[in-house]
């Protein structure tokens, strides 16, 4: 049996700093490091788990079950282009075919020049608006755009607490045209609305049909996206969720207008659903399937071009707005992920349904047929779209590959030749143009988006497909319930067996106990295509367990030695250190630092040191490993103030940087105040302040606050990321194991 194992993060070790050290009183932001142990933190509790308690023990499956919510100048990073198959940071050359027997494109081109266009852009401002001016730059680099007299370009204003443009209103929303240079008010009081109310779209189309009308209409949809489940925008004013696929769908129904190219100058929008969605009402969707930097489109040159010659074909329109996204944010924004493509919707659902579908039934075959642990494993190796965010978003073309039956390769060659164009930055491998929800992470998404998929008129394959990965998952996490599912029971050393230890009787018994006593949306348990039976079986007999999670030493130090089948349920390991600073525990998060022997054991990591920026200890939690032979990239996230602004810093880790990069920030929101994403911040300018923030706990292993961790750094042109001397406290040291069903189990700790 082939060893399986994960990639280590290189360390950097140096000198200096003054360890780590907590500094002022709590902040009471509540946790800052994104792991949730709820329900899990008191020592009684853990007890009572190692005991058998059930009542515990199912507050830990809850938890467990549905956790999870929602600029490159600093740093060497390199220009290297991608340029592996469709996901090419590289210019490459639009695809100007189409598949026989797509639809008619429904927007006729005059041609000569003699097109009138209407461009409607609907800015719901929100956040990224009030704190960070995104809309107003936008509005700026459309006003310096030659447009000439055949384009209208009309603005719909909302959603924001304050606007920093002179003249738009915080208060009402407005139409504007831009025009001549000038940003003109056409409605200075449309009411206050909320800008994800499908109405209000729909209302926007309606007025700009009526008064603006063209042979050529364009809608692009600027704000926060979420993609397949939560859709799109977040309205700063009235924070009532967001307006989902079934609802856009619903806007652009109402509005009765079909459009040349609908965009996305958002996160996350570049989804399958997204584009079965859209079929009806656009022949182009223009969108990104990763998190956007925060300068998004850049308008000026797109529009100038466009202005010259208003019959331009469209996907030469997608081009120069992806070109011209592209450059500007490595530019600006060098490191970040930057992603963009134009999608054929005609050709999209002319080929990709059947084959969708087909794709859908191989992986179910395989699920059926006891072979989860190979679709599991594509799932994990696959990009991954905003994965702090844990929305399951992944490229679909890359996830048809990794599954690797025929009608996956028959779906990834027409998805292919759907996307007409798609340009990454340097630092984004395996993004190929479209992405689509696939459960990992947080299954409580999968009955939402089966309901969404019925609203949109989504086949019932896909649906099913991922109803049975998602019923095998949850059976392997309710099944594997045990004190090492909770880091705090290790720090403390109460770590006991594992409860049902593979034997499908118990199984069954903590399935019924979970199906009967959740309190949540799981009717995706009671899917028919695979039996209970049949998960229980395979669970039982693809079970990692726990109760081989114990430490040896030999001459060498400490080692942990598993079965190769064992380590064939590995899909992560991630070292946590928890500091001893006299008075409690400061967690100071989860890096994938280890290596192993010539015989394959694991050996840990006992140096005693810890990541560090500018010497200054901090709480890093690894995100994500993408490899592609010998060529890889790690992601992670360290929690700090940005200026007194709640922000996540992104670092980098690869090939071309071992040591890694800041690659930029992005805002982090806490108590489920939106569930989609907003534009990653760019503005990390020098001379600003971090204060890096950390989660503390008791002796007892009570969470007590969020504080301030190590020093404050003012940012300089060259920031440094090492790994520093920790200091004189204890440490504690364990380590933590993913498995096939994104179960996660602690080592019993070190102590250092």
């Amino acid at each position: 049996m082939e060893q399986k194992r994960p990639r280590s993060r290189e360390k950097n070790v140096t000198s200096g700093g003054n360890g780590v050290h907590k500094r002022g009183g709590g902040l009471s932001t509540g946790q800052v490091g994104g792991q949730d142990y709820s329900g899990k933190k008191s020592s009684g509790g853990a007890k009572r788990a190692a005991a058998g308690g059930g009542g515990f023990l199912l507050l830990i499956l809850l938890v467990l079950l549905f956790r999870g919510g929602a600029g490159g100048l600093l740093g060497n990073n390199s220009d290297t282009p991608d340029t592996s198959g469709h996901s090419a940071s590289s210019e490459t050359k639009v695809d100007n075919t189409v598949a026989k027997g797509s639809r008619e494109k429904r927007t006729k081109i005059l041609g000569n020049n003699q097109d009138k266009i209407t461009i409607m852009v609907y800015m719901c401002g929100t956040d990224l608006e009030s704190k960070y001016k995104m809309a107003s730059s936008d509005i700026e680099e459309m006003k310096a755009a030659s447009i000439g007299n055949n384009i209208d370009i009309i603005i719909y204003t909302g959603g924001c607490s304050d606007w920093q443009s002179n003249g738009i209103s915080s208060s009402v929303n407005q139409i504007y045209q831009i025009k001549n240079g000038k940003l003109i008010n056409l409605v200075s009081d449309d009411g206050s609305k909320s800008m994800t109310d499908p109405k209000t779209l729909s209302g926007f189309i309606k007025y700009c049909n009526t008064n603006f009308p063209a042979n050529r209409n364009d809608l692009i949809l600027w704000d926060h996206g979420g993609g397949s489940v939560s859709g799109y925008g977040y309205d700063e004013k009235y924070k009532n969720g967001s307006m989902n696929l079934g609802g856009i769908n619903q806007a652009l129904k109402d509005g009765g207008v079909t459009f040349d190219f609908i965009g996305f100058d958002a996160c996350l929008m570049a989804t399958a659903e997204t584009a079965f969605m859209l079929d009806d009402y656009a022949d182009y969707l223009i969108a990104s399937e990763e998190t956007e930097p925060g300068i998004g489109w850049y308008y000026t040159e797109w529009l100038s071009k466009l202005g010259k010659n208003t019959s331009m074909p469209t996907v030469d329109i997608g081009k120069n707005i992806i070109d011209d996204f592209v450059v500007r944010c490595d530019q600006k924004c060098r490191g970040q992920k930057t992603t963009l493509s134009i999608i054929d919707l005609a050709e999209f659902s002319n080929t990709v349904p059947d084959k969708l579908n087909n794709f859908a039934r191989s992986v179910s075959d395989k699920i059926v047929n006891k072979q989860y642990e190979q679709i599991s494993d594509a799932r994990y190796k696959t990009r991954e779209f905003a994965q702090r965010s844990k929305i399951d978003q992944i490229d679909l073309v890359n996830f048809a590959e990794n599954v690797g039956t025929p009608e996956a390769g028959e779906l990834s060659r027409v998805l292919k030749d759907s996307i007409k164009y798609n340009r990454t930055s340097s630092s984004i491998t395996n993004a190929y143009g479209v992405s689509v929800y696939f459960p990992y992470q947080r299954t409580s998404y999968v009955d939402p988006a089966c309901n969404i998929y019925s609203d949109i008129g989504m086949s019932s394959e896909y649906s099913s497909c991922i109803k049975q990965f998602a019923k095998v998952e949850t059976s392997g996490q309710v099944s594997t319930a045990s004190d090492s599912t909770s880091p705090l029971s290790s720090l403390l050393g109460l770590v006991g067996n594992t409860v049902s230890s593979g034997n499908i009787d118990i199984i069954g018994g903590l399935i019924n106990n979970f199906m009967g006593s959740s309190g949540r949306s799981i009717d995706y348990m009671n899917d028919t295509g695979i039996s209970q039976e049949s998960a229980n079986e395979y669970v039982s007999q693809n079970f990692f367990d726990a109760n081989n999670l114990v430490w040896e030493q030999n001459e060498n130090g400490y080692f942990m030695s598993l079965p190769e089948s064992q380590w064939q349920l590995v899909h992560k390991i991630d070292l946590n250190m928890f500091y001893d600073d006299g008075s409690g525990y400061i967690d100071l998060g989860l890096d994938n630092i280890y290596s192993f022997d010539d015989n394959g054991n694991l050996i840990p990591d006992t140096d005693r040191n810890w990541l560090a920026i500018n010497n200054q200890p901090v709480a890093y939690y690894h995100m994500d490993t993408t490899e592609i032979g010998d060529t890889y990239t790690i992601t992670g996230y360290v929690p700090a103030m940005l200026n007194g602004d709640r922000v996540n810093l992104i670092l980098v880790f690869d090939n071309e940087n071992p040591y890694g990069y800041i690659a930029g920030a992005s805002t982090d929101y806490k108590n489920n105040e939106t569930d989609t994403v907003p534009k990653s911040l760019t503005e990390i300018n020098i001379g600003d302040r971090l204060d890096f923030l950390c989660d503390f706990y008791s002796y007892d292993g009570e969470y007590q606050d969020s504080y301030y961790l190590s020093d404050p750094v003012t940012v300089s042109e060259n920031m440094t990321i090492s790994n520093i001397d920790v200091g004189d406290g204890e440490v504690r040291l364990m380590y933590r194991f993913t498995d096939i069903y994104n179960q996660e189990y602690w080592s019993e700790a070190i102590t250092k």
